[in-house]
């Protein structure tokens, strides 16, 4: 398989095979969600990371309670980088309920990398040092605009995929505000709700009850930290890819949220942490 990287998964998660990142591009969209299509009733968890140009809008730097706005004002502030905004990539981990990746018939495993025309580095708006950094960590802008993804085509083939509009499968991503805004503008193919009530509403619509941010499970953890801090703290490690690539961050995800469900949440049912985006809580 071209462009595939590999290595080995961690052996407390998984069979000791190496995974594989299948990168997905325009002349491969259709069979790849045609396979995963075919993969969903038997690995029904789904973990998702997504890249874009970083953030252009931002509460002032001098305002002294910008950190504890409440979680209208930070969906405001989310909506209007993701209108404005364009997907770079998309990575997807799908597993069964013990974390167990397809291998399709073969000797590694698997996960997929999106990656998407939309953006133009050239042209479009963007944080500069994001940019940097994702291309110092291997995207490729130009062979995106190139070879890259529509997010229509991709909205249009995830939503036949039985990956979303599925009561059987659960989402889980880390700090995922931001991933699920940018899944949910390119489902809907238009700007985000004015009001974070109906933009939750519109990600249960679409994703289910079963949806878990990682972020707001390490509340009741006593972790703290980015992805790969809290990973390094339970001891999951990125075994494929580097940070700041979707397929690599969300297989990541994925083993770091296993690891808080055996370690912390044992004893507890875990779905009455679901559906709790973290920064956009909403307290009744």
């Amino acid at each position: 398989m071209s462009n595939a990287d590999k290595a080995l998964p961690s052996p407390t998660l998984s069979r000791r095979r190496p995974v594989e990142v299948r990168s997905v591009w325009a002349d491969n969209l259709e069979s790849e969600f045609k396979m995963i299509r075919s993969l969903v009733d038997s690995y029904p968890l789904i973990s998702m990371d997504t890249e874009f140009p970083g953030i252009v809008f931002r509460p002032a730097a001098d305002d002294p309670y910008n950190r504890y706005r409440d979680s209208k004002a930070h969906y405001l502030n989310l909506k209007a980088n993701v209108d404005m905004l364009n997907l770079i990539q998309v990575g997807l981990t799908i597993a069964d309920h013990d974390g167990n990746l397809p291998d399709l018939g073969t000797d590694s495993c698997y996960i997929w990398e999106f990656n998407f025309r939309d953006f133009d580095v050239s042209r479009d708006a963007h944080a500069y040092d994001s940019v940097e950094m994702l291309r110092s960590q291997g995207i490729d802008f130009e062979r995106n605009r190139q070879c890259g993804i529509e997010s229509v085509k991709f909205a249009e083939l995830l939503m036949s995929s039985g990956l979303v509009l599925n009561d059987s499968v659960s989402w889980v991503a880390f700090h995922g505000a931001y991933d699920f805004g940018y899944l949910v503008k390119c489902l809907t193919q238009r700007v985000l709700p004015v009001e974070l009530t109906q933009f939750l509403d519109t990600v249960r619509l679409f994703f289910g009850d079963c949806v878990y941010d990682v972020k707001h499970l390490n509340r009741f953890c006593d972790l703290y930290g980015g992805l790969d801090r809290v990973g390094m703290a339970l001891g999951a490690d990125r075994v494929i890819g580097k940070k700041h690539q979707a397929g690599s961050d969300s297989l990541l995800t994925l083993y770091v949220f296993q690891k808080i469900k055996e370690n912390h949440f044992k004893d507890k049912k875990l779905e009455k942490y679901a559906n709790v985006l973290y920064g956009l809580e909403v307290f009744t």
